[in-house]
């Protein structure tokens, strides 16, 4: 497939991104995204002020706070220091007030950063849906809240993540090969109840398949329901990828049930374990 493929660079620009490893996922079909979009992005989490959010972050004193912390939420960011008033933690509150609705937790304990294996000044976004880390050194990189924030928006992957210009590149870094997406318009009064059916599902093959969601509203996104050959009036629509190799699978529906999306998935993983073994079955052959 020829795709314009960009990723979400430091600069705040939308640059060339070349996938890692040899795969070259579907999803970034449609990182080409015109600038209406990225500030539409940027609207979706407006910042705070801090007097609604005095809570944030938590501070951890103990390896058991910080366990209890991390368990408690899909994603999670702790910021790990040696003290806990400093420039880099005033920057680091700063980015916990921007992003509401993500827990952040604060330590300085250094039984805390010993366990986690962290040195002072590093912020690490922890991740259930594939139970990853991912660290930011603020000893290495000019790192404010602004960079802190998109270093957390880039990585939040969740049971079902929304894919957008920003959460692009956490989609296509992660460890997951196998992504399903559900097509579909936000804007339908269907749409609760679809995203409802659509997490239950996920919870059913979570750390096997990555569920994205696609906001068919979005310009960007109309590079994805090309990649696809899907139209507007084909939706809501399943997209299955195989992303190593590309196998990929799309399922049109009426309405989106849990029995269909799991029905979907176990027919493309079934699917993929018959391609895998015949390469075994002819070698086995072989040797006979």
């Amino acid at each position: 497939k020829d795709c314009s493929k960009v990723a979400w660079q430091e600069g705040g620009e939308l640059t060339p991104w070349t996938p890692p490893s040899s795969c070259v996922s579907s999803l970034s079909c449609s990182l080409g995204a015109p600038q209406q979009d990225v500030l539409e992005m940027a609207t979706l989490h407006p910042t705070v002020s801090t007097a609604d959010t005095t809570e944030k972050p938590i501070l951890l004193n103990s390896i058991a706070d910080a366990e209890a912390f991390i368990s408690g939420d899909e994603v999670v960011v702790i910021g790990f220091f040696q003290e806990l008033e400093s420039p880099e933690v005033s920057q680091f509150r700063l980015a916990a007030n921007r992003t509401p609705e993500v827990p952040f937790g604060l330590s300085s304990s250094p039984a805390v950063l010993s366990h986690y294996g962290v040195a002072a000044n590093t912020v690490t976004l922890f991740r259930r849906v594939d139970n990853d880390r991912k660290d930011l050194d603020m000893n290495s990189n000019d790192v404010d809240a602004e960079k802190m924030t998109r270093f957390v928006r880039m990585n939040e992957l969740r049971l079902v993540t929304e894919y957008n210009p920003v959460t692009a590149v956490g989609v296509m870094q992660s460890s997951f090969q196998l992504h399903l997406l559900l097509i579909t318009d936000k804007m339908s009064p269907k749409h609760p109840e679809r995203m409802r059916r659509y997490r239950v599902a996920a919870e059913l093959f979570k750390g096997k398949i990555l569920f994205i969601l696609v906001d068919s509203n979005l310009k960007s996104n109309e590079r994805t329901m090309s990649f696809f050959e899907l139209k507007k009036s084909q939706l809501p629509a399943l997209a299955i990828f195989h992303a190593p190799d590309e196998e990929q699978d799309v399922l049109t529906l009426d309405e989106v049930s849990v029995e269909r999306v799991q029905d979907f998935c176990n027919r493309f993983l079934q699917r993929m374990e018959k391609k895998e073994d015949k390469p075994k079955e002819k070698a086995l052959n072989e040797e006979l």
